[in-house]
């Protein structure tokens, strides 16, 4: 092989690992802007409520079938813990993404660690208990789809903190990055369905909260999010200079779609919210 051959090819590896790299990093930044924005609203809106006992403003939110309900304490306790419980999924997951932390600040990356695992695991709970105790699912397709969620954030959970464990942080970045995906499954939910709102409504459709396309944001929330996450480390890893370019290319359209998503949410539903609460 001429030399001049094998500078083109390490030329376009070049290109490619930097334009993959652009790629992630630009989800990055969407996803954190959209993490904590979901952050804002949820401290804004459940924060106050809880603190003064005042659960009957959740019925505000009509994307939710039951949030409250009067006489169910313990049904509203849950809840409330469960909005809570997201709010540190929210702000944790984010910092945990950032580079410079896990770099430069070990031990708070470890700490956060910890307090992201406990929350998935205590989100998983309470979920459970909405979905078959409380009755908060829709209909037996939705509450398995729940059910898939919570038992993939516990099994995820378990094999991130054992390779932790073990030294094998490789496989531990593996592990955490598909538990942080499964444990934000709801927010890829309500950025998700904001997204193909917005887009049919443009192409003059519509989709109600029951359609075809909400059914398949029951499994598509997480399954679709952990297909892209594989493709992408294989790509990454073991792909060609072109499976690179394509995988840039689809990150960054999929990015372009959360970020419609993240403002349609912000702007018609988080932010309508918080202005009822503080007035």
């Amino acid at each position: 092989m001429s030399t001049a051959v094998m500078t083109n090819r390490f030329e376009l590896n070049s290109v490619a690992d930097t334009a993959l790299k652009a790629a992630a990093g630009f989800w990055f930044v969407v996803a954190v802007t959209g993490q904590w924005a979901f952050l804002y609203y949820l401290v804004g809106f459940y924060g106050p409520s809880t603190l003064t006992g005042n659960f009957q403003t959740w019925t505000r939110n009509t994307f939710l079938r039951m949030s409250y309900v009067r006489g169910d304490t313990a049904g509203n306790l849950a809840f409330a813990a469960h909005a809570l419980l997201a709010s540190v999924i929210a702000f944790g997951g984010a910092i945990q993404l950032i580079p410079q932390i896990r770099t430069r600040a070990i031990s708070v990356h470890r700490w956060v660690g910890r307090v992201f695992f406990v929350t998935a695991l205590g989100l998983s709970v309470s979920g459970l208990y909405m979905e078959w105790v409380r009755g908060d699912r829709e209909n037996i397709v939705s509450g398995l789809a729940i059910s898939l969620n919570a038992v993939l954030i516990i099994l995820f959970c378990v094999l991130a903190w054992r390779s932790a464990r073990a030294h094998e942080m490789s496989t531990h970045r593996r592990w955490a990055l598909r538990t942080y995906l499964v444990a934000n499954a709801q927010w890829f939910t309500r950025v998700g369905f904001l997204s193909w709102m917005i887009i049919r409504g443009l192409l003059g459709g519509r989709d109600s909260l029951d359609g075809p396309f909400a059914s398949f944001l029951d499994f598509g929330c997480y399954l679709v999010p952990l297909a892209v996450l594989e493709l992408y480390l294989r790509a990454k890893e073991r792909g060609t200079p072109n499976g690179r370019f394509a995988m840039a290319g689809s990150l960054i359209v999929l990015t372009v779609l959360m970020g419609v998503g993240i403002f349609g949410i912000a702007t018609f539903m988080w932010w309508p919210l918080l202005e009822g609460t503080l007035k």
